[in-house]
């Protein structure tokens, strides 16, 4: 199952991504968390102090990750002819999550319990000519190839705000958890994404973050209604492993919260053609916008109609 964590910047969702993933990681579940914000602190999240983490980013080796999930696809004529959107067909290499390939090998780096991979720093060489969401292609590249099984866990740490909706990324996740504080400013991302989320039947849930009180929580309940699925009290074991000093455990209520989210997630049961007709359907989008142009050609024909998803694709 792919899980996004998204929100107002300073919600929470990183620290919610980390301990999503370590918690899942803890329980023996697979599980890979990726770094897909534009400010990369998933890592010092997840506890990694120090120097830089090891992990060289998706962003930077695009060319190569189209190179290697192109695979032997007639359709799929170069690299330069693949673009974010591109979905597999036959001929592709599909991905098993943390599976023996080049691609994991290279970009997956452990912290503490959890595997992780980064998307890569907006750095002073993009500013005025980049993207930021060309550096999330990688990750939309990487999912859109990757067939997850039943008990396995993707969890991606997504930029700020409802950024997700400038690519068809958003449409890549089985569930969407928007983390909201119980502020005006706080809700305003989770009606944005409400919205286009409704549009395209994603599934979304609003995790409450920083409660202090039950003012807090009812005011979470008036603004955002039967989409509040549960709320992490104000922690004082967050904010000390924060400052690097983690000691004791994380607090029962909270607990109990990441509980409820992963029961949220394996209650539902992956949408495998929903979610490639959703891929198709922007890449089509992006052919006609764009991506023609771009490439000089016909990228449409790229889709492959004999294609059926999911765990049957690997055989």
């Amino acid at each position: 199952m792919r899980i996004a964590f998204v929100g107002k910047g300073g919600s929470g969702k990183t620290t919610l991504s980390a301990l999503f993933s370590r918690h899942l990681a803890r329980a023996g579940a697979p599980v890979l968390a990726i770094d897909g914000d534009i400010n990369q602190h998933l890592p010092e999240a997840l506890g990694h102090d120090g120097d830089a983490l090891d992990a060289p980013p998706l962003g930077a080796h695009l060319g190569d990750i189209k190179e290697f999930l192109r695979g032997t696809n007639p359709r799929i004529p170069s690299a330069d002819a693949m673009i974010k959107t591109t979905p597999p067909g036959g001929g592709s290499r599909l991905l098993t999550l943390l599976g023996d390939d080049e691609l994991h090998a290279r970009h997956v780096r452990r912290v503490g319990d959890v595997p992780l991979m980064v998307t890569g720093e907006f750095d002073e060489s993009d500013l005025g000519v980049a993207c930021y969401h060309s550096k999330l292609g990688a990750v939309e590249l990487y999912l859109g190839h990757l067939v997850d099984g039943p008990g396995e866990y993707v969890v991606v740490d997504m930029t700020a705000g409802a950024d997700a909706f400038a690519s068809g990324l958003f449409t890549r996740f089985d569930m969407t958890f928007l983390v909201a504080e119980p502020t005006r400013k706080g809700v305003s991302v989770y009606r944005q994404y409400r919205d286009h989320a409704r549009e395209f039947g994603i599934r979304i849930a609003v995790i409450g973050n920083k409660v202090t009180g039950e003012d807090d929580l009812l005011f979470l309940k008036e603004e955002v209604g039967d989409d509040l699925l549960t709320h992490l009290v104000h922690s004082s074991w967050v904010r000390a492993a924060e400052q690097g000093r983690e000691q004791g455990e994380l607090e029962s209520h909270n607990v109990h919260a990441l509980n409820v989210l992963r029961e949220a997630v394996d209650a539902h049961p992956k949408d495998w053609p929903t979610m490639h007709r959703h891929a198709v359907e922007f890449h089509l989008r992006n052919a006609r916008a764009w991506a023609d142009d771009r490439t000089g050609h016909d990228l449409a024909s790229q889709v492959d109609p004999e294609f059926v998803p999911g765990t049957t694709a690997l055989t």
